[in-house]
């Protein structure tokens, strides 16, 4: 028997033999009996290899196995073997998913205890039960970028290694996925007034939302994971790396960053043809210069060799600005008799003794009350790259009392 089980061949050959019988209607529970009996734990890859040949032989078709990819994975869930899986180092983006899937797993988690009580409520409490769940599937919306990911930057990679039918069939499953999710949406934002129906609604629709949400997490972790480490090159997860941002992060905001050891890193260029590219987003030049004309704040950015480098363009600034200030020491562009405070800011924000200054003035203007703030600009290594000015009015947000809650619109 052991001699059967170490072979990888027959095991093989075994796995695709169960596979085809629940496929032809074999019964899942005794199937995944005789998968714990017979293989014990099978290497992630075989499960991937069979799967592919399935397709690729035309038993099975790439419909067919979607139609029974939850049902596969139900049995065999826990008899998948992980130990040979290679290490993931912290920023990967494979960690990136699997952080994820940990966010993803706390709003399961969330869900399960709301939906428990339900037994516990009445009627009048329903609507404070539904924006809790509300709430809950707002967060699962964002697995949505999860998914595109995948899509978009593994899958080809994996397809470039001939690796096709998996990819396919997960793709099908998220796209059952978001349609469950756009379905969930819409039942919670409908007149739901009692119990009874709210009860139906988590069994006909949120439960099982909720459970295919968490069947993708398993096939991630225990097959698409382990095996895209073993597929992809160093190169090419650098360029999942890279890319990675284009889509955006669900639910996390990673804070590792990841680079091929004994690769050489060229420095990422983040501006682009039509546009610049940061960290946390991206923006075209037009959106650029309409978002500092829009910004609620004056912003003027000074160097680290104390010149004017960037100031906002609002039409109603507070202090006038003029591009003759570009390039100018900041020391001339304040009255001689405050020059000294400047200096001062400049020496505290420099040493690393102090990081923000604020002041205030009112009656400017006879009835306006304006707050500027100074804020030392630091990068990722604590260095100074200049100071950052901040002008508001603030006359009209002194006046506000009592609270605010339906939607008024300024008057122009």
């Amino acid at each position: 028997m052991s001699e059967f089980i170490n072979n990888s061949t027959m095991r093989k050959e075994k796995l695709r033999s169960l596979l085809l019988e629940l496929h032809n209607g074999g019964n899942p529970a005794l199937l995944r009996r005789h998968l714990i009996n017979a293989l014990r734990n099978i290497p992630y890859n075989e499960v991937v290899e069979v799967e592919q040949e399935l397709i690729t032989s035309n038993s099975l078709t790439e419909k067919e196995i979607l139609e029974f990819c939850d049902l596969h994975t139900a049995v065999l869930d826990g008899s998948i073997d992980l130990d040979g899986a290679k290490d993931v180092l912290p920023g990967h983006p494979v960690d990136t998913f699997i952080k994820e899937n940990s966010a993803i797993r706390k709003q399961i988690e969330a869900y399960r205890v709301v939906s428990k009580e339900i037994d516990n409520i009445t009627d009048s409490e329903v609507p404070g039960y539904v924006l809790q769940l509300r709430s809950i599937f707002n967060n699962f919306s964002d697995i949505d970028k999860h998914y595109k990911r995948k899509e978009y930057l593994l899958f080809p990679f994996l397809e470039k290694h001939l690796i096709t039918g998996p990819p396919k069939v997960m793709w099908g499953k998220h796209d059952e996925t978001r349609e469950l999710l756009k379905k969930s949406h819409e039942v919670l934002t409908s007149p739901i007034t009692n119990l009874k129906d709210l009860r139906l609604i988590l069994i006909n629709s949120l439960d099982i939302t909720v459970e295919m949400i968490e069947g993708m997490i398993k096939k991630e972790e225990e097959i698409l994971f382990p095996m895209s480490m073993d597929t992809l090159n160093e190169e090419e997860w650098y360029k999942v790396y890279q890319e990675t941002p284009e889509f955006g992060y669900c639910l996390i905001d990673p804070e590792d960053e990841w680079a091929p050891a004994n690769m050489k890193v060229e420095k990422q260029t983040y501006v682009q043809t039509d546009g610049i590219r940061l960290s946390s987003g991206a923006f075209n030049i037009n959106e650029l210069e309409a978002l500092f004309q829009y910004l609620p704040v004056d912003i003027t950015f000074v160097d680290k060799d104390d010149k004017v480098r960037f100031f906002s363009h609002s039409p109603n600034r507070v202090f006038e600005r003029n591009r003759s200030i570009i390039g100018r020491d900041v020391r001339m562009c304040h009255p001689p008799g405050s020059v000294h405070v400047v200096e001062q800011i400049l020496t505290d924000f420099k040493s690393g003794k102090e990081n923000k200054a604020i002041f205030w003035i009112s009656g400017f203007q006879k009835d306006r009350f304006i707050v500027i703030e100074y804020c030392a600009v630091r990068g990722k290594d604590n260095e100074y790259l200049g100071v950052l000015e901040v002008t508001q009015d603030i006359t009209k947000l002194r006046s506000l009392e009592g609270n605010q809650r339906l939607l008024s619109y300024e008057k122009k």
